[in-house]
């Protein structure tokens, strides 16, 4: 039963909007399908790399130190900000990854996805105090920890994949310079946001 509760508990937790949400959508606006499933395959990474920190006992160091929780919520907080200034200052005009033509547009957003998560504290605060909920009295609490990591993971990647693939009809009106430029700049200013949130949270 716990782990039928863990499973409808972090589907929940999983669909309800939040940075990983806006990263996804902002891809899948703007490159596609694909891209955006890469995405939310690097937010997954990101979370079973937490999950499996948080169950050998990074996460706890995180709520314990300060210093440690400070120093990776300064770097998430900036890369959300660098993101969302770039955004702003030099937003798409077509459908091709204009800021970094070097790397392949599907590579850099399973990069975003997995930065975008791994660089928020929170995330592990998160897996800290969520996974203990659902862990059975017995004597292998970090395989079960793992097994619960993973199937958080693939409950994200699921979402993700949906998410794309709804998005994909958007893709003809996206054709539009100037729409494309809109959408990029509103993303620009949500990472900010979000940046700017992280950096004032506290750990709990």
């Amino acid at each position: 039963m716990s782990l039928i509760a863990f499973i409808a508990a972090a589907s929940l937790l999983t669909i309800t909007p939040g940075l990983d949400t806006a990263m996804v959508l902002r891809v899948a606006t703007s490159s596609g399908t694909g891209p955006a499933f890469m995405a939310g395959i690097g937010v997954a990474l990101g979370c079973l790399l937490w999950g499996i920190a948080a169950s050998l006992g990074l996460g706890a160091v995180l709520r314990a130190s300060e210093l440690a929780y400070n120093l990776i919520k300064w770097s998430g907080a900036a890369y959300l900000c660098w993101l969302g200034i770039n955004l702003l200052i030099h937003p798409r005009k077509n459908l091709v990854d204009s800021l970094d033509p070097s790397m392949p547009s599907a590579t850099k957003a399973l990069r975003q996805g997995f930065f975008t998560n791994i660089l928020n504290p929170k995330v592990g605060i998160f897996y800290v105090t969520f996974l203990p909920q659902f862990m059975p009295s017995s004597s292998h609490l970090i395989q079960y920890a793992f097994l619960l990591t993973f199937i958080h993971a693939m409950i994200t990647i699921l979402w993700f994949a949906i998410l794309a693939l709804a998005t994909a009809p958007l893709l003809r009106f996206l054709k539009r310079p100037r729409f494309l430029s809109v959408i990029d700049r509103l993303t620009g200013c949500v990472f900010i946001a979000f940046g700017l949130k992280i950096a004032l949270s506290k750990a709990k």
